[in-house]
């Protein structure tokens, strides 16, 4: 298996714990959408088979769901696992991956059997966010928050990762992440992510030269992110601090997305501070509009239209 990174003081918790048997049956981690919640989980299961690191355990069960819920009846097949006996040795561990999809009356049929297990029986929930998790169930867990990772551990992923890119795109994915490896990995190999920061590139040349066909171009574009909206104002948002910093200190180690330095340096001449900061604002409305459930569409023309006063 190879080295995980992070979490050292968590890992060694645990050990010691599985040592002492003084460790809970049931387990809650959290924490963001690629800050390896499921690498760790997994890690952690195998501590408590006090097996091999680098092999797989068919007493490691994981369980997944590409449907927008975790129901009854998925419990209930969960509940059915639980009760059959270890295959290799005498524990066996439960993965429910994300945990934020179990419905209430599912995380309710769940609520005995994370209280009770069968003896050697551990389960371990992983969540994007505590919210969504019954107070019953939390307290009947040991909860893991993951924080992002530290810019010296980020540095060891990427060196792990042995990505060949530029040190300026290494920058760049390091300040995207935001503490997130899953991110930097987004960063390099997810194409819609490119074609996205390309494009909020394009819409600020748009609206540099009050383009409105190529801004209602980049509209439609746009509105085709309605799952990842708040990523979308982000980078949006990222991209044009940049040029505010850049305008103010001219400065390119102060710019978070320093792989597109000869793109901000352009805008940079040519975007006036009392347009940049009413952007700002915008994007700020806009955050809070989605926030109200307003619909994505009609927060991203408000939006760019108002990108275009100032």
């Amino acid at each position: 298996m190879r080295e995980f990174i992070g979490y050292s003081n968590l890992i060694n918790n645990f050990k010691t714990r599985c040592i002492n048997g003084t460790l809970s049956h049931a387990h809650l981690i959290a924490g963001e959408d690629g800050i390896g919640k499921s690498i760790l989980a997994n890690l952690l299961a195998k501590i408590i088979l006090n097996g091999d690191l680098n092999r797989e355990y068919v007493d490691i069960i994981n369980y997944k769901t590409e449907k927008s819920s975790f129901g009854v009846d998925d419990v209930r097949n969960i509940i059915e696992e639980v009760s059959k006996k270890p295959f290799e040795g005498d524990k066996k561990v439960i993965i429910i991956h994300k945990g934020n999809k179990l419905t209430t009356q599912a995380q309710n049929a769940l609520l005995k059997t994370i209280e009770e297990p069968p003896k050697g029986v551990h389960i371990i929930i992983l969540c994007e966010s505590l919210e969504l998790i019954l107070d019953t169930i939390k307290s009947r867990c040991e909860i893991y928050k993951l924080t992002p990772l530290t810019r010296e551990e980020l540095d060891k992923y990427i060196e792990l990762k042995r990505f060949n890119n530029s040190q300026e795109e290494m920058k760049a994915a390091i300040a995207f992440s935001e503490g997130i490896p899953g991110k930097i990995d987004r960063y390099f190999n997810d194409e819609s992510l490119r074609e996205l920061r390309l494009n909020v590139i394009k819409l600020l040349n748009d609206i540099k030269s009050n383009d409105l066909e190529g801004i209602l171009e980049k509209e439609e574009f746009f509105s085709g992110y309605k799952d990842t909206k708040e990523e979308v104002l982000n980078i949006i948002g990222s991209i044009i601090r940049d040029i505010l910093i850049h305008k103010e200190v001219e400065n390119n180690e102060f710019i978070i997305n320093s792989d597109k330095i000869k793109d901000i340096n352009e805008l940079t001449k040519e975007l006036s501070f009392r347009k940049l900061n009413n952007m700002i604002i915008k994007i700020e409305e806009a955050r809070k509009n989605i926030r109200s459930n307003v619909n994505w569409t009609m927060t991203l023309r408000v939006m760019l239209m108002g990108f275009m006063e100032g």
